[in-house]
């Protein structure tokens, strides 16, 4: 009997409504609150991740309508393979996220009511989900606008700081720009489908089906590409993303950053692969171009930081830029007939999508602990946390490997996958493509270069060396559930990393569904050891093997330097004959990157300043210390959005001259309307 897959994601999505619906139970019983709500997250999450596996294994399309919502707009649900592999990425991290959160929101009683975070968590994890299995733009934007409102009354949750304030309402007003774009997308579309005088119009199945000449395509396919690209946090549309990811609760940024954007990826894939269809190279051309912004100045961005969260926050950016770079090549390869190789950078994608989901959701899961601990963003005040946090500071390094594309772990595959991608790129009929894609590779290879030096900066200044800070007192471990949650996705980054061929061997239905080709019979010539994505001769990888290699070549190491005690000799440092070294003389997170901000300084608004603070009277040579600023701009904000803000506030301040508070002078505005009308008329 085959397991119908719509069934437990719709039921998970009634069990997370269920959940926030009975939070007032718990009104004077916090901690109950916190441990049975997250418990049922837990088994929603489970429920849907089964549901999404199987509709990818079996390549299983079920449907649904629900007699709900307006007159003649019943509610289509619909699981399909693309869906699936979606709803299964939502709902993994959704598991390990709940279980995380129950320690993890347990911080936050006694200082405000959690009951709000409940809620609107579960209405977020039931937004995303509703939002991938809705069959009709009615539907969709009903779910995509729960998932949006939700994760705004997230952001603001510590609504006391005016910073948060300020990200939530950045964030919303973004995320309503795109939705208009989508909704004006779905629009067109559906003028051209059959139906549209009784709206069966607007559900995907007759939007599939429409005949949509080539120009209206287009017009079709950038509203919708910048709508949902608003909400990925692609360059220039990213300005929301580092402002609201990290004034959220750490729990929420981890499934803001790891899976929230991933729905954009869905929604493009879903709009351009499946209802549209590809139709012109060109699509692909602008997805590649602007991926490839999105990732070099993503990570650029990041290095740049000195605030953990919004260091991860920037590094989303880089990897929604990967993904755009997948899909953009996908595109191109599919609008030439070649389908393997679309086939091979959809897969690239999509590995991407699952992986930056795990580690991306390990490393916010693992700075919320170190916030919860230290009560600290500021990497400049941090360091030697991997004495105090003897687990974190492990599964943190799992992520930053995973992150940095370095083997065994998850990132590499994928990142591995893309560059065969690339190197496949030659046998293009256009010259301008062939000019653009080899420049496209470098672009890549350098941002993996440059992620491999964020993340070392990244766990070096936050774990290793000494306190920076003014005091260490009460810096702890997480605790048990903190732990569970972080252990479970780390794991899931290696067997990720270790196991590929079981997971491409999985989601190959997808191409095989979108673009018509796959790359199964290829990748597993050789069985499951070996991953040979195009051909044995071209290129292949045993993730089984490194991993093995890896464990010897340590098991040697530990062997040969701990098999005798006499082995390691600790000496102190050396000072070079200066005794008076301290905890501030270590490289730190600016000091880091100086260096790049030398070469790529030009590409931000930076501003350093550096006096001297002493009574040079007393001293001239030696002051007593040195005061050292250092203050970034976004070159986006500051150029495309802070003019258009002023104007709009200018002009409001403007139009609110007009309030007088008397009544005469609102009865003579109606008058001279009046006298108006009646002239025009």
């Amino acid at each position: 009997m085959t397991l119908l897959p719509l069934g437990p994601v719709f039921l998970s999505i009634l069990l997370f409504l269920f959940t926030a619906a009975i939070t007032p139970l718990f009104a004077g019983r916090p901690h109950a609150l916190v441990r049975v709500s997250f418990l049922l997250s837990a088994a929603a999450s489970l429920m849907a991740l089964a549901g999404g596996f199987f509709a990818v294994s079996n390549g299983a399309v079920d449907t649904m309508t629900l007699p709900i919502g307006l007159p003649d707009l019943p509610f289509y649900l619909r699981v399909d393979v693309l869906s699936g592999f979606f709803v299964t990425v939502v709902s993994l991290l959704g598991l390990f996220v709940s279980i995380y959160s129950i320690g993890y929101v347990k911080g936050f009683i006694g200082q405000r009511p959690v009951s709000t975070l409940v809620v609107f968590y579960c209405l977020f994890m039931a937004g995303m989900l509703m939002v991938l299995i809705s069959d009709d733009a009615y539907s969709f934007m009903v779910s995509w606008e729960l998932m949006a409102a939700s994760s705004y009354f997230l952001v603001v949750f510590e609504d006391e700081h005016a910073s948060n304030r300020r990200a939530a309402f950045i964030y919303l007003l973004i995320a309503h720009i795109g939705a208009v774009l989508i909704l004006l997308s779905f629009g067109v579309i559906a003028g051209f489908a059959s139906g549209f005088e009784s709206f069966n119009g607007y559900t995907f199945s007759a939007m599939r089906s429409s005949t949509i000449t080539p120009a209206w395509a287009s017009v079709a396919f950038l509203l919708a590409f910048f709508g949902f690209a608003a909400k990925a946090g692609m360059m220039p549309l990213h300005v929301w993303l580092p402002e609201a990811h990290p004034v959220a609760p750490s729990n929420v940024s981890a499934l803001m950053s790891g899976v929230m954007l991933k729905t954009a990826i869905y929604g493009i894939m879903r709009v351009t692969f499946d209802i549209l269809h590809i139709s012109s190279w060109w699509w692909g051309g602008l997805v590649l171009v602007l991926g490839l912004v999105s990732a070099v100045m993503g990570i650029l961005s990041a290095l740049m930081q000195v605030d953990l969260k919004r260091l991860l926050a920037y590094s989303s950016v880089e990897n929604i830029g990967i993904i755009l770079v997948c899909l953009g090549l996908a595109m191109i390869f599919a609008s030439f007939n070649m389908s393997v190789l679309a086939a091979l950078a959809l897969v690239a994608g999509l590995y991407h999508v699952l992986n930056h989901a795990m580690f991306k959701g390990l490393l916010f899961m693992g700075a919320g602990a170190v916030l919860h601990s230290t009560h600290e963003r500021n990497m400049e005040n941090m360091g030697g946390l991997i004495h105090r946090m003897k687990w974190t500071a492990p599964m943190f390094l799992v992520g930053c490997l995973s992150i940095a594309a370095l083997p065994p772990f998850n990132g590499f595959i994928s990142e591995w996958l893309i560059f065969q991608t690339f190197l496949l790129s030659p046998v293009l009929p256009s010259p301008v493509l062939n000019l653009l894609i080899p420049l496209g590779a470098a672009l890549l290879a350098l941002t993996a270069a440059l992620a491999a030096r964020c993340f070392v900066k990244a766990y070096g200044v936050v774990f290793l060396g000494h306190w920076r800070g003014a005091h260490q007192h009460g810096v702890h471990e997480a605790g048990l559930s903190m732990r569970a949650g972080m252990l479970l996705a780390a794991v899931s980054c290696l067997l990720l990393g270790v196991l590929p061929s079981f997971v491409i061997r999985w989601l190959d239905v997808i191409p095989q569904t979108l673009v018509g080709g796959t790359i199964s019979l290829s990748a597993h010539e050789f069985g499951w050891l070996w991953l040979t994505p195009v051909s044995a001769g071209r290129a292949s990888y045993s993730a089984p093997i490194v991993f093995l290699g890896i464990l010897l070549v340590v098991a040697v190491v530990y062997m040969i330097f701990h098999a005798r005690k006499t082995s390691i000799r600790r000496a102190p440092v050396w000072d070079c004959g200066f005794g008076k070294l301290t905890n501030r003389m270590q490289y730190n997170s600016t000091s880091f990157a100086m260096p790049l901000r030398r070469i790529f300084g030009f590409l931000f608004g930076i501003k350093e300043v550096a006096r001297a603070a002493g009574d040079p009277a007393l001293s001239p040579m030696f002051m007593d210390r040195y005061i050292y600023h250092l203050k970034m701009r976004d070159r986006i904000w500051y150029g495309l959005y802070k003019p258009v803000s002023d104007a709009s506030f200018w002009f409001a301040r403007r139009v609110g001259r007009l309030q007088h508070g008397r009544i005469q002078i609102y009865l003579l505005y109606s008058f001279l309307t009046l006298i108006v009308l009646l002239v025009f008329a």
